[in-house]
């Protein structure tokens, strides 16, 4: 009998239990982030989405090696307020890694390809997240469109001599005779570089979760990968060069601006932030005691600083 009365109770439990989950679901919110994938001129480009499709939206643009998961922590936090979307350029993440003989593997390409994803998406105005290599693909961006750009936040996406470190002297001599210095692309894609972009300069080296450095190294090893990032490395000269134009843009139209960088990054140093300053003296600068990647370490901290903005800036 007291089998039966307990086994009588488990199964009330487990009736109980069912009835709940179906009578009341954990609901979905506008937070929640959504994986998509898009042809864009015969492309697979994929992207992130979150928050609601009528609000303004915030385009955030990610770095080398890694690829639009780096905001993973990021999204729901301005989806809450912002339709936020997030891509992977082509070669990057998991979007399509056509080969090099069918798509140029240039930033004025990757930057056409993200923009003809834009309007295809309906998207004709935006704020622009600007990291790492995003920063050279949407000044390209705005200087096609200006009149879509609402406002800009700038993490560690530099735009000035003066905010290139040390390294960069090596790479110029690359970018000056690449068959002579294949030197730099063996160290730019090794293991230990790889790592050291997210640990150099940090003092909180247990905010950062290895599967990041090693993720983007399993990513760089694959077949075609070499020469798809010997070639951006190499045209990213034409970024340097782009910079007198880019500075005049900021300095004639003065767009509201954010600017949060890692102080400690050795690649895109402190002085790159505090660049800024001379074209757009109304700019919000602050230098977080982060490295390159400083989402993750003051995803908080970032979050926060965006939200204060954009509720500045409506």
């Amino acid at each position: 009998m007291i089998k039966q009365k307990f086994g009588a109770a488990i199964l009330g439990t487990m009736v109980l239990a069912s009835s709940v989950a179906v009578a009341s679901p954990i609901p979905s919110t506008t937070a929640t982030t959504t994986y998509h994938r898009i042809d864009v001129d015969g492309v697979g480009v994929f992207y992130r989405e979150a928050g609601p499709k009528d609000a303004p939206t915030i385009v955030l643009l990610h770095g080398f090696p890694s690829s639009s998961r780096g905001f993973d922590t990021l999204i729901p936090l301005l989806a809450t307020h912002y339709h936020v979307v997030a891509p992977d350029y082509p070669g990057f993440g998991q979007s399509d890694t056509p080969s090099p003989k069918v798509y140029r593997y240039t930033f004025n390409h990757l930057a056409k390809t993200i923009d003809i994803l834009l309007e295809q998406l309906r998207i004709n105005h935006y704020t622009l997240y600007l990291f790492d290599y995003g920063a050279p693909i949407g000044y390209r961006i705005i200087l096609t469109h200006p009149e879509r750009l609402h406002a800009l936040i700038i993490q560690n996406g530099n735009a000035y001599d003066a905010g290139l470190g040390s390294k960069w002297a090596k790479i110029a001599q690359f970018w000056s005779d690449p068959k002579v210095h294949p030197e730099v692309v063996n160290a730019f894609l090794s293991y230990e570089a790889t790592k050291q972009r997210h640990l150099a300069g940090t003092s909180h080296p247990d905010a950062y979760d290895p599967e990041s450095w090693n993720d983007e190294f399993a990513h760089l090893s694959q077949p075609g990968q070499r020469e798809i990032q010997e070639a951006l490395l190499y045209d990213y000269r034409t970024n340097v060069a782009a910079y007198p134009v880019w500075q005049a843009w900021l300095r004639k139209h003065k767009p509201p601006t954010l600017i949060v960088w890692g102080a400690n990054d050795p690649s895109f140093i402190a002085a790159g932030a505090q660049a800024y300053r001379a074209d757009l003296p109304d700019a919000e600068i602050h230098l977080l005691d982060a490295g390159h990647f400083a989402l993750e370490e003051k995803n908080d901290v970032i979050a926060n600083l965006i939200l204060q903005f954009m509720a500045k800036h409506p």
